[in-house]
């Protein structure tokens, strides 16, 4: 099966000799939710295509019905100029050890100096064997705790994935959603300042007198520290309206 339609920067993720199929499809949807399509399967246990996969791709069956078969590792790499092996044990070989972070930032400079990478993902019992580790250039290792160090071929999967498209796309660390609304301005936030300031005046809460301009500096410095949006002002406004009308309201009954 031809794996040709894949776009050549990507790294080609091989997964070697896989035992189920739910693992094959959790992969191809992992790799699809970060914008890889470009998977190779070595010699899966229970022939191909498969059913199960398709079920669990979810969504992402394209990348199997565009992965590449092969029959073996040297197969799978014959174009690749660079290669990561994913493991979590220590196999008595001198080779770098790299993050899924530090990978995939060297695939990336790789990929855009014209090489093609391909990462190494081994099966789901005892993962990669020491000839397939052998071919590779690199390890990579995820910090997992070592006590329980095995991770899910999905998983694996998943993790170098995210680390790609990391590196491919500017993402914001922190962004604010704003659900129909928009930054309240400083003339916003100065009325309600003067909104509320009237108010409690008028209610008697600058007491003592000598404490006024403190508490009303307070008061200036909490609107201004609030991210408040002008849907929150609005209903701070709203707020401090109608508090007004029921103390209204209690001063007529009582009189």
């Amino acid at each position: 099966m031809s794996d040709t339609q894949t776009t050549p920067r990507q790294p080609a993720f091989v997964l070697v000799r896989p035992q189920m199929g739910e693992n094959i499809g959790a992969a191809a949807r992992a790799m699809w939710n970060f914008g890889l399509d470009h998977m190779r399967v070595v010699a899966p246990r229970d022939g191909w295509p498969n059913e199960r996969a398709v079920a669990l791709a979810s969504g992402a069956g394209r990348l199997l019905d565009q992965a590449g078969l092969f029959d073996d590792v040297p197969g799978a790499l014959h174009d690749c100029t660079y290669v990561f092996a994913t493991t979590a044990r220590e196999r008595g070989m001198t080779k770098p050890v790299v993050t899924p972070e530090r990978a995939m930032e060297q695939a990336r400079a790789i990929a855009a100096q014209g090489g093609k990478v391909g990462v190494l993902f081994g099966p789901e019992r005892a993962g990669l064997e020491n000839a397939d580790i052998a071919r590779a250039d690199a390890i990579i290792s995820v910090p997992v705790n070592p006590d329980f160090p095995s991770l899910n071929l999905a998983q694996c999967v998943l993790l170098c994935g995210y680390e790609w498209r990391r590196q491919s796309v500017d993402v914001a660390p922190e962004v604010m959603e704003l659900a129909k609304t928009e930054f309240a301005n400083g003339a916003e936030i100065a009325a309600l300042g003067d909104h509320y300031e009237a108010q409690m005046e008028e209610a008697g809460f600058f007491w003592p007198p000598h404490k006024a301009d403190s508490m009303k500096l307070t008061l200036r410095n909490l609107w201004g520290r609030l991210p408040l949006t002008r849907a929150d002002v609005q209903t701070l406004h709203g707020v401090l309206r109608q508090m007004a009308r029921w103390a209204d309201g209690k001063r007529k009954d009582h009189n």
